[in-house]
């Protein structure tokens, strides 16, 4: 497995159909109908913000994001919205997308989402991906790595606190539990 900084623009749709089916189900009410979520994340992907593992043929494992003040994994504007779905449909959802949103921090490097494909999940590609964020997060001069993990995502937890995270604060989303599917997140910190 060999892991990089950056998705190659070949990967795009390989990594935006991967993000959809790591987060769709949290996301689905918000960015439906699948085939405009997907051209959404495709668009506004950008792939300096993350990490990838790929096999020795070349093909993607799994990408892990994160967040500066430069940008985001998959952060669109509003026009971007707008391309996708409409001025109605863009005006309703940027309300609900701004509601997930996580702040970015000085004394913290913020991994923002992680997917493996589904065949190679169980192969420690998840473990890689995090190391690799550990790593860049240290080469980037920051001393913790912040995460958050939604309350029905019990697989990530394992994997995050198997890898030294250790969760720090719990957030209730309240009734936006009726749209996103689940009732709270936590935030996890591991040190780098």
């Amino acid at each position: 497995m060999i892991t990089s900084t950056g998705i190659p623009p070949h990967d795009y749709k390989r990594a935006a159909e991967l993000y959809w089916e790591a987060f769709g189900t949290k996301l689905g009410k918000v960015m439906q109908p699948e085939v405009r979520a997907l051209a959404f994340i495709e668009a506004v992907m950008d792939g300096d913000h993350a990490i990838c593992a790929h096999d020795a043929a070349g093909n993607l494992l799994g990408v892990a994001g994160f967040k500066t003040y430069e940008g985001a994994l998959v952060h669109g504007a509003f026009v971007d919205l707008v391309r996708a779905y409409g001025v109605i449909g863009a005006c309703w959802r940027a309300l609900f997308l701004t509601l997930l949103e996580r702040d970015t921090e000085n004394r913290r490097f913020l991994m923002d989402g992680i997917f493996v494909a589904p065949e190679a999940r169980g192969k420690g590609v998840g473990s890689t991906l995090l190391r690799a964020i550990k790593t860049e997060a240290k080469r980037r001069g920051y001393q913790e790595v912040r995460l958050d993990v939604i309350d029905t995502n019990a697989r990530a937890r394992a994997l995050y606190e198997r890898m030294g995270f250790v969760q720090t604060d719990t957030q209730s989303i309240g009734l936006l539990r009726f749209v996103y599917g689940f009732r709270a997140a936590s935030t996890m910190v591991a040190t780098v």
